[in-house]
């Protein structure tokens, strides 16, 4: 079968690799759609930590079951499905306690292991989930979305709270999304005009700010009456955004760093302790995300197919793939086609 590797950064080659089977308690998944992340675009520059190489990328995934092992009864061939890319344990303290996102030893394909870059994949049956009715576009940006979900849940955002998201790239899209789904005034920040537009139309923002420095402070302050975000989420992958994002904190306000960084941050503990202010991370999701999301979209609150501003056939992204990561191209969300 086709696969797409990463050699190194900046390099990806075409490679045939004997196709997968599929065993005990596996499906096997023709897969259909590849979304394009963050964490693609930094692992092809080099940029991704806790990363190596070679390693077939993708981890938004949409496909079609092909086949299905032994021990697995709620999947068939042909049925649409959406993928959790995130292999738990299902034994350490983590695991136990309902918290697969963040298991000690996770495994997430595309990342530790390779992923969805190639024509079939086999995975867990109980990592899949089917979604009749739903088109493939919608099903590879179920991941992406299911972060969001998952960043709000933390938060416990309830109706009226100010929550400011610093980055409007997919993920924080998705949080404002979340954010306004549970009521909350959604202020987005972002230091790219043009995505401050596409979040205030698409996930219907009540206010944004271009900027990072002491303008933008003062524009939340006054957005909040005076008071700073109850709830703030920063979504940039940028230590210095992360850092600067505890002055926008309400007093008794939470804080939620959902990107990650390879770097140090560090806080003034005095004003830290003064707002006895709640700081969170959020990583990756939970199957009970993904079924949010699904939840969401079936209801029409939720139309990814807009997040999609770059498009390109399977054999052609070693060509296309560069100029995605270029500035100025102005992608939101690439999608691959199978």
């Amino acid at each position: 079968m086709k696969t797409i590797v990463c050699d190194q950064p900046d390099h990806f080659s075409y490679q045939e690799r004997p196709a997968p089977v599929a065993t005990h308690g596996q499906a096997l998944v023709r897969i259909r759609r590849i979304g394009i992340c963050g964490t693609d675009l930094h692992a092809f520059r080099g940029r991704q930590p806790y990363f190596s190489y070679p390693r077939i990328l993708g981890h938004e995934l949409a496909g079609e079951i092909m086949a299905i092992g032994e021990g697995v009864t709620d999947l068939k061939a042909g049925d649409a499905v959406t993928v959790i890319p995130y292999l738990e344990c299902g034994n350490c303290i983590a695991c136990r306690s309902g918290k697969t996102n963040c298991c000690t030893s996770l495994q997430v394909i595309g990342v530790h292991q390779d992923g969805g870059m190639q024509e079939i994949i086999s995975m867990p049956a109980d990592h899949l989930i089917k979604a009749a009715g739903v088109v493939y576009d919608e099903l590879a940006l179920v991941e992406c979305m299911a972060i969001g979900a998952h960043a709000v849940r933390r938060a416990v955002v309830s109706k009226g709270e100010n929550v400011l998201v610093i980055g409007a790239g997919p993920i924080g899209l998705g949080i404002m999304q979340f954010a306004r789904i549970a009521g909350g005034r959604v202020i987005a920040l972002d230091l790219d005009a043009q995505r401050l537009e596409f979040a205030r139309s698409w996930s219907g923002a009540d206010a944004t700010i271009e900027g990072g420095d002491e303008q933008a402070k003062s524009l939340v302050t006054e957005l909040t009456d005076g008071n700073g975000a109850s709830v703030v989420f920063d979504a940039t992958g940028s230590a210095q955004s992360m850092i600067q994002g505890f002055d926008y904190v309400a007093h008794g306000g939470r804080y939620l760093l959902v990107s990650i960084v390879d770097a140090t941050i560090s806080f003034y503990d005095p004003d830290f302790h003064r707002r006895e202010m709640t700081l969170l991370s959020s990583r990756n999701a939970t199957r009970d995300d993904f079924l949010q999301v699904l939840r969401c979209m079936a209801a029409k609150q939720l139309d990814l197919v807009p997040l999609i501003s770059h498009r390109c056939r399977f054999d052609r992204l070693v060509e296309e793939f560069g100029g995605w990561t270029s500035p100025g191209a102005g992608l939101v969300k690439g999608m691959v086609e199978i």
